[in-house]
């Protein structure tokens, strides 16, 4: 019997990557960066943030790496750091839930199930993305893998996750927009999946798929 829908985070309830271009932008000018800075961006970013997923950094050393390399600055730590600062503010700024994000969290509720979120990322960070897209309130429990020992696809994060809320993993429907993250992965430790496909990225995917969460059901 169902008893709780796990939903990734970033590009599946907010528009992470929606606020990293938009950010990026700003603060690329006030270097004298010019060119396809988003999509640099976007490279940066994720070579670091794996790098931080399989624990070889920390969340604040990716920071740092991400910004010396995208503005080949050779600086301190605290001078990476100030000039970090800088894009985060403009990306916090950005930070939206999606349209469909609060309606489907609520009608979850509505339906007798807890809403959890697992979220690759740093605990206190993606605390503070639920709060300021007002979706905090609709979620039951929040689980960063800051506070776990491995990242998604890492089975041991769907099975700690499905331990902290209390159920059991087939008890348990995971929805994300990645193939390998939000449903190869879970299904393979013993849960459902849906894939969040807003834009029609994996039509051949071996699993369900929706293009919204207004399509999703249970």
């Amino acid at each position: 019997m169902l008893r709780a829908i796990v939903f990734d985070l970033d590009d599946t309830l907010v528009d992470q990557a929606g606020a990293a271009r938009a950010a990026v932008v700003g603060w690329a000018a006030e270097h004298g960066i010019s060119g396809d800075v988003e999509a640099r961006w976007d490279v940066v970013s994720e070579q670091h943030y794996q790098r931080y997923q399989r624990r070889e950094i920390s969340f604040q050393e990716q920071r740092r790496a991400r910004t010396r390399e995208f503005l080949g600055a050779d600086v301190s730590d605290a001078e990476a750091d100030a000039l970090f600062a800088s894009y985060l503010t403009r990306y916090e700024a950005q930070w939206v839930a999606f349209h469909d994000a609060a309606p489907t969290l609520s009608r979850v509720r509505e339906a007798g199930l807890r809403t959890v979120v697992l979220t690759n990322g740093d605990d206190a960070h993606q605390r503070l993305k639920l709060d300021l897209t007002g979706l905090a309130a609709e979620v039951d429990l929040l689980v960063s893998t800051s506070t776990l020992p491995a990242s998604k696809p890492d089975r041991r994060a769907y099975l700690l996750t499905c331990e902290r809320a209390g159920i059991a993993p087939v008890e348990a429907l995971m929805v994300g927009n990645s193939l390998a993250h939000d449903a190869l992965g879970p299904i393979e430790a013993g849960l459902d999946a849906v894939l969040l496909d807003r834009h029609d990225a994996h039509p051949d995917a071996p699993v369900p798929r929706i293009g919204s969460l207004h399509d999703l059901s249970w």
